[in-house]
């Protein structure tokens, strides 16, 4: 499936707003022998198997999710790390966000948040299940999160935002 036919169509703003730039999904995982002065999140740990550490791609997933609903970042960024159905589910949740923000004339800003420790269970092998709390100034949210070990790496198969 390409999903680049199936994104939605941003409405253009009548009045300007400064966005901060989102931070990029990592492409490769990779550990940098020496610290950068780019972000921790950048680049997720290796765990002892070679695959990247669960919990740091389910906190990064939690916030990408957050705000690609908010309109602060496109869905696309997140493509290579959820399977089919979770990004057409994604992109229905987000074409509705849109229209929303359309008719009240909301610009899309990026949500000031606080990601807590995922909450992870292993209910069998190659599979992990995570709970995320997600703290905004308004409310709380919990993000619910499946991968399933596809290939070399870890793959969404399930992202509930409650």
């Amino acid at each position: 499936m390409h999903h680049s036919a199936l994104a939605p169509t941003m409405p253009t703003a009548s009045r300007s707003v400064v966005l901060r730039r989102p931070r990029p999904w990592p492409t490769d995982v990779t550990v940098d022998p020496a610290p950068t002065d780019r972000d921790a999140d950048d680049v997720a740990p290796i765990a002892e198997s070679g695959n990247p550490d669960p919990a740091t791609l389910c906190s990064n997933l939690a916030r990408c999710v957050i705000e690609i609903l908010a309109g602060a970042r496109p869905l696309d960024q997140i493509g290579r790390w959820v399977s089919d159905s979770v990004y057409v589910h994604l992109l229905r949740r987000t074409m509705l966000a849109v229209r929303t923000r359309a008719v009240s004339t909301e610009d899309p800003l990026r949500p000031r948040m606080t990601i807590g420790d995922p909450r992870l269970a292993f209910p069998s092998e190659g599979v992990v299940e995570a709970v995320v709390l997600v703290h905004q100034p308004a409310r709380s949210r919990a993000v619910a999160i499946r991968l399933e070990r596809h290939r070399a790496r870890w793959r969404a198969t399930a992202i509930n935002v409650l």
